[in-house]
């Protein structure tokens, strides 16, 4: 293990970090492709939805039992088997007859993207020395952020030239690449134990987030009051209570939820899951705004959104090396005063507000984001002795996910209220001033104008709300004290 720490695996670090980046990459692909997928299979939004939901939902099952899986298997094992299911699955959606079967697809990529972060996280805290490990988190904070941001634009792109099919073409070479290299040039370095997995823990934890995931994420479309969205969400806070309760029960625990007794990582939890529900909140307004209110395509819509995610690709590094020097702390609370100050600025959007205004804001709050997360996750996980790796990087890994389901869903809801409440006022007040239309196209285009005007309203107010939440995580950096390691962690 010393001649590990003195000399890192690079070359096979270069293998994880690009089979990582493919699976990433594909995560925010198909974004942008739903429209053109719903046409050619005739299929509802709702239904059509399921091509991220059923993504979504296979992350956060496996997820969670990702520290079982590091533990109990070689990294070469795990790596192998990861790049087998996805590249398995992105053949098939490239042939996919029916929807189905692309939504089978999708599944089986995600059985092997879900294990590539906790993999690669757990890697590089084994491969790499404590005073170094911030500059190696940095880069792989660069193929985590740069990945699934320039998923959109890259979309656009190939939506405009090609058909959807070809966003599978492009990735299969990759993937068939990376799967060659894992067989035959990979080494193992993770340490193994021959734990049993608590089969129990396995499906009170798939139902418990799987639910969690599902219940917010449909909340957008079906509504709040859906018995399916509330009660999934009840559902699923039962299951995770029993999985906790039952994790400190057992002696060897898929998940050990005894990490939190270190306050450090404690607070890290905290602020990650505050700031990831406020980044999503940026991902999902920004298009929505351009799209929508600015009638910007949905090339140059990602395109928009391209610079900040650069932004945040070229700081990862450059971050992870500061806070070798200087610690979490600083970082975060710089990192939080910028993203606080652009959300703000993103929260007096107008009607007509200029392209490169709205690039200039949005990647500079990208490039406060980018001096926060991989710091804090960081900070947290050198407290953690190195026996507890796989179950902080896989609690991280969950948190994440559900975080920004539930951010998401949130916001959302924010925004929708927010713009009924704005649209009744608005017509009562041309009511009120007597400057209603008479004929019916003038009707119709108030109509358009009204709705332009509260969609508005609610973006704005929603990023306000976000600017708090912001705030909340920039209050509770204040507490991040740098951690001093010990040879027994």
């Amino acid at each position: 293990m010393k001649e590990l720490q003195k000399r890192p695996p690079y070359a096979m670090i270069a293998i994880l970090f690009v089979g990582a980046f493919i699976a990433f990459l594909n995560n925010t692909l198909l974004n942008v492709a739903l429209p053109t997928i719903m046409t050619e299979f005739a299929v509802k939004p709702s239904v059509v939805q399921w091509l991220t939901t059923g993504y979504m939902l296979i992350n956060g099952i496996l997820i969670p039992a990702s520290a079982f899986f590091v533990q109990k298997f070689t990294n070469r094992q795990l790596f192998t088997t990861a790049m087998i299911f996805f590249t398995a699955g992105t053949t098939l959606a490239i042939f996919a007859p029916e929807f189905w079967v692309l939504v089978l697809a999708r599944m089986i990529q995600a059985v092997g993207s879900a294990m590539m972060m906790p993999l690669l996280m757990n890697v590089m805290l084994t491969a790499f020395p404590i005073e170094r490990r911030g500059a190696a988190m940095g880069m792989f904070g660069l193929v985590m952020i740069l990945a699934p941001a320039i998923g959109p634009t890259l979309s656009g792109w190939v939506i405009e030239h090609y058909e959807w099919r070809t966003l599978f073409e492009i990735i299969l070479p990759f993937a068939i690449i990376v799967l060659l290299f894992s067989i035959f040039k990979l080494k193992n370095i993770t340490p193994n134990n021959n734990i049993k997995l608590d089969v129990f823990s396995l499906i009170l934890s798939s139902i418990g987030f799987g639910s969690l995931l599902y219940g917010f994420s449909t909340a957008g479309d079906k509504g709040w009051d859906s018995p399916i969205v509330y009660g999934t969400i009840i559902i699923g806070f039962i299951a995770l209570i029993l999985f906790v309760w039952r994790q400190l029960k057992l002696d060897e625990p898929m998940l050990d939820v005894r990490i939190y007794k270190y306050p450090m990582f404690a607070l890290s939890s905290v602020i990650s899951i505050v700031v990831s529900a406020a980044m999503f909140s940026g991902m999902i307004l920004t298009p929505l705004y351009v799209q929508t209110i600015r009638g910007i395509s949905p090339f140059h819509s990602g395109l928009l959104m391209l610079p900040g995610a650069i932004a945040m690709g070229i700081m990862s590094p450059i971050t992870g090396k500061l806070f070798d020097k200087y610690g979490a702390r600083v970082l975060a609370i710089i990192g939080l005063t910028i993203t606080a100050i652009a959300t703000y600025l993103m929260s007096n959007l107008e009607l007509h507000s200029d392209y490169y205004y709205i690039m200039a804001i949005y990647t500079v709050r990208m490039f406060g984001m980018s001096m926060i997360m991989m710091p804090i996750m960081t900070n947290g996980l050198n407290q953690l002795p190195m026996k507890m790796n796989p179950h902080g990087t896989a609690m991280n890994n969950t948190l994440q996910q559900v975080s920004g389901a539930i951010g998401s869903a949130i916001f959302l809801t924010i925004m929708n209220a927010k713009m009924e409440s704005s649209a009744e006022k608005l017509a009562a007040d041309a009511a009120k001033a007597g400057n209603m239309p008479t004929t019916a196209e003038g009707l119709t285009q108030f109509k358009v104008d009204l709705g332009m005007k509260a969609m508005l309203e609610g973006i704005n107010h929603t990023f306000f709300i976000a600017t708090i939440v912001t705030l909340v995580a920039l209050v509770l950096s204040l507490f991040v004290k740098r951690v001093i390691v010990t040879k027994e962690s």
